[in-house]
């Protein structure tokens, strides 16, 4: 008995290394893109490619888990499924690893990838493995060269001296959006601000498309939406033009509420702003170089914080009021930053809390030029002292302000922006918080920029020819510089020949943010081994948009806006297939994070789960079980050990149901209906309920309770998909016997509505648990991998129950309940709650004041005593 207990027992382990060897011989997940008529309509699925960091975590398992799910049920729907896999595998992390275990990025990459791909493969996810891209192997940043060039030949990359962030722990140069809080996104160091020469991407040149396309997808949560248009921020209002006193100097300054004009009283430069070294009056100049060397040492975030005192000094200059001419004093202040608007702020201290704070502290005019519209006909409120309570910011009617009196806010910013424009002084203008994307970083480990700087021809693009432009050796750098790349000390590699005029000239040795590579890898993965270009527009066109797109919040404005900017300017440029095909990701899943103990997973918390643990103790099948029961995807996700000890028992029992039945299931057997008369009323129960769990598995996937009704919200609910199976099953375990014939009371499971259930458990279950499911379609003699079936389709006649359980409260409270037939009427209803014994001795010395009745579920009689 032990022997064959040992021989029937659920073993995870071997029964998962067996099908994934299986699999990969035969390369079932393997498809090719170039074919011209593929089987089904094809469907891209992509999860976020992960960075080799070393090993998996619990969110690595969840994200990848979603992904391949979705995957499998849609093969099994009968698309033709593009699921690949690769790694982001150029970054800081293996520079900073080179330096601190002496061993070459390159080395300490592959060597994670090749762990972190054997853990992928033991996951069981059904990647097509032949599609395998790394970007810091020049096979592929060949190709990422090739598209900045591209950018450069369109005008979509330049380079300019410019205040870029400085992260001085990772001594690099920062993007805006890798700036969080006023810190480096990766190591929490406080930003500084410096100028420096880089390369920037013209993602400005998009900001109205990035903005306007938001409006098209519509298989993106709202959240994401609004995250990037907050970011590009696109905003109309005026320039202003500001002469400077005794100067060929002006000030353009960019306002949305030229309504205020007339009541500037002072203009605040950033400490960055390239004019205040030329209109810094000689006396006041040594305490202007001092401020802009503090300024130059607080992150933005410090500067620009609510509450924070405000600090400036005066330039000893002053400026022509455009209207009014008037003269202004011209301030230096870091609460104004250079790269946001034109780095120049026109201070209209009664109607901006920060002028007002800032001419609070300096003494400085205050001048009331927007009256509230209850307030508007007081006369005259102007103010030339700073003793005002506040500043108002709202609209209303112009005073103080000459010909511009009695304007509301609204006809008055016109107004003046005409008037503005006919004399030259200012136009109406659109502005962007979106700020070009700065792609240069000091590092070794990125795809080197292919540019060569020559004396004679100036900045030259590299030859596609002479692509790529190859890193040198590790052993060839010295990573230890600081404020440069580690390139620019490998004489070998600066070294180089102009393409033009073929004289000496100097390579660039800045490499690329590591966002370029992931701003087109998508693309890539469509036409892996193209040798001749990066990828076949005709592939493209047939392939693209990604169809589901899978990963975290977080890159929410930083990759998928980089991603969007990079699809539209290929677009443009026909390398798409077509000029229709400009947004890159149809439909987008933001999964939550794995939490354990209410906190997010970290080493310094010591609450990480190992997925190499799970895999060796429960296997492959228990981990994606489990990652998907507890919450819906966009939620975050609480480890609970218990809950992975409880999913490993459920498949346990899934292994036995089935095996028990193993002699007497037929998968090949027809399906049964539900007007069979022959059936018994539980087997009607169990071919009703399985078709109810296929239809509401379907349902919680797809995110429709019919075909023309799609919620995004409401798709991909895979805890409430487990939370069916575990239903189905019980009931399954529960009046299943071997052979029984004419009972009543259980299911024979030698019956076809039997094996009709245990057919459509394995194929809802194949996507989340596939080796199990797997294992247990061949022990039953089923055909074909499980994978390959179609997925089950729910009959409509059998989702209508023959029999309704009807509740009876009174006052609310249950007290009993009967069957019926379904849709018995109201009246009906009624009079069968009335005659329940139990139901009939309460009511009687009561007073029914009102009876409510719900056809199928209850029967309430609100009662008083008599």
């Amino acid at each position: 008995m032990t022997t064959i207990l040992q021989q029937n027992a659920y073993t995870p382990q071997s029964i998962e290394a067996k099908w994934q060897a299986t699999w990969q011989a035969a390369k079932l997940h393997a498809i090719d893109t170039a074919n011209p008529e593929p089987s089904g309509e094809t469907f891209y699925c992509l999860s976020m490619f992960p960075y080799p960091s070393g090993r998996l975590h619990m969110g690595h398992v969840r994200n990848y888990t979603l992904g391949d799910v979705v995957s499998r049920i849609k093969r099994m729907q009968g698309y033709t499924v593009l699921q690949p896999m690769g790694w982001d595998s150029f970054g800081l992390p293996a520079e900073n690893a080179a330096i601190q275990r002496n061993i070459a990025p390159e080395a300490w990459t592959l060597e994670n990838i090749a762990y972190m791909r054997g853990q992928l493969q033991r996951l069981g996810f059904a990647y097509d493995w032949s599609r395998e891209v790394l970007t810091c192997q020049d096979d592929y940043y060949r190709w990422t060269q090739w598209l900045f060039l591209y950018l450069y030949q369109r005008g979509l990359a330049y380079k300019k001296e410019a205040p870029v962030n400085w992260c001085p722990i990772d001594q690099t140069v920062l993007a805006n959006e890798q700036v969080i809080d006023g810190k480096c996104w990766r190591d929490g160091a406080l930003v500084e601000k410096k100028r420096l020469s880089q390369w920037f991407f013209k993602t400005t040149a998009y900001a109205d498309q990035l903005l306007d396309n938001l409006e098209t997808l519509s298989g993106w949560p709202e959240r994401v939406k609004t995250m990037q248009a907050r970011w590009i921020d696109r905003s109309l209002g005026t320039e202003v033009k500001f002469d400077i006193a005794d100067s060929d100097f002006a000030i353009d300054v960019y306002t949305t509420r030229a309504d205020t004009l007339m009541g500037v009283t002072y203009l605040a430069l950033a400490p960055e702003h390239p004019l205040v070294a030329h209109v810094t009056r000689p006396e006041h100049l040594a305490a202007v170089e001092s401020y802009q060397q503090e300024a130059k040492n607080k992150s933005e975030l410090d500067r620009t914080a609510e509450g924070r005192e405000k600090t400036g000094v005066p330039l000893g200059s002053y400026a022509k009021h455009p209207i009014s001419g008037k003269l202004i004093p011209i301030w230096v202040a870091d609460y104004v930053l250079a790269d946001y608007g034109t780095g120049a702020v026109m201070a209209v201290a009664a109607h901006d809390e920060r002028d007002f704070e800032f001419a609070k502290k300096y003494n400085l005019p205050i001048i009331e030029v927007i009256s509230a519209p209850a307030n508007c006909d007081s006369g005259d409120q102007s103010s030339l002292s700073n003793d005002k309570p506040g500043a108002y910011t709202d609209k209303g009617i112009l005073i103080n302000s000459g010909d511009f009196d009695g304007l509301d806010s609204d006809a008055a910013k016109e107004q003046i922006t005409q008037f503005l424009t006919a004399r030259q002084l200012g136009q109406a203008k659109v502005q962007y918080r979106l700020r070009d994307w700065l792609v240069s970083r000091q590092r070794f480990w990125g795809a080197p920029i292919p540019i060569v700087y020559c004396e004679k021809c100036g900045t030259v693009a590299v030859p596609e020819s002479e692509l790529p432009v190859k890193l040198p050796s590790a052993h060839d750098v010295d990573f230890q510089a600081k404020g440069k790349s580690p390139l620019a000390s490998c004489d070998a590699f600066v070294n180089t020949v102009c393409p033009n005029c073929e004289g000496p000239a100097t390579r660039e040795t800045d490499t690329m943010d590591t966002f370029v590579c992931s701003s087109w890898y998508y693309l890539r993965f469509v036409d892996p081994h193209n040798t001749s270009q990066p990828f076949d527009p005709a592939l493209i066109a047939r392939w693209l948009p990604v169809d589901q797109y899978i990963g975290g919040i977080e890159h929410a404005i930083l990759h998928l806006m980089y991603a969007r900017f990079f699809m539209m300017a290929l677009a443009d440029g026909g390398l798409t297939g077509c000029k229709e095909n400009q947004e890159p990701f149809k439909q987008l899943l933001t999964q939550g994070m794995v939490l354990k103990d209410g906190a997010k997973m970290s080493k310094s918390k010591g609450n990480v789960v190992d997925p190499d643990e799970i895999l060796k103790t429960y296997g492959a099948d228990t981990a994606r079980f489990f990652i998907l029961s507890d919450s819906p995807p966009q939620a975050d996700f609480d480890w609970k050990d218990s809950g992975v000890e409880g999913c490993f028992r459920f498949l346990q029992r899934v292994w036995r149901v089935v095996s028990d039945a193993r002699s007497l299931v037929n998968l090949s057997a027809p399906a049964p209906s539900i007007l069979d008369d022959t059936l018994t009323g539980n087997q009607k129960d169990l071919l009703r309920m399985t078709h109810q769990t296929i239809a509401g598995i379907s349902r919680d996937i797809e995110g429709k309770t019919s075909a023309s009704e799609p919620d995004l919200n409401a798709s991909f609910q895979f805890n409430t998909v487990v939370s069916k199976l575990r239903e189905l099953v019980n009931f399954m375990s529960k009046h299943a016997i071997q052979s029984e014939p004419g009972s009543q009371e259980n299911i024979d499971s030698s019956c076809p509505v039997y094996s009709f259930a245990v057919s459509s458990l394995l194929k809802l279950l194949a996507p989340l648990c596939p080796h199990i499911s797997e294992e247990l379609w061949h022990r039953l003699g089923g055909s074909g991998f499980i994978h390959e079936q179609a997925w089950p389709v729910a009959d409509p006649a059998a989702l209508v129950a023959e029999h309704a359980t009807v509740v009876v409260q009174i006052n609310g409270k249950l007290r009993d309940q009967f069957e019926v037939a379904t849709d018995t009427p109201k009246e009906a209803l009624e009079a069968t709650a009335r005659l329940l014994p139990k139901i009939a001795g309460l009511l009687e010395k009561q007073t029914i004041v009102k009876t409510i009745v719900v056809p199928n579920k209850l029967v309430n009689f609100v009662v008083k005593p008599i």
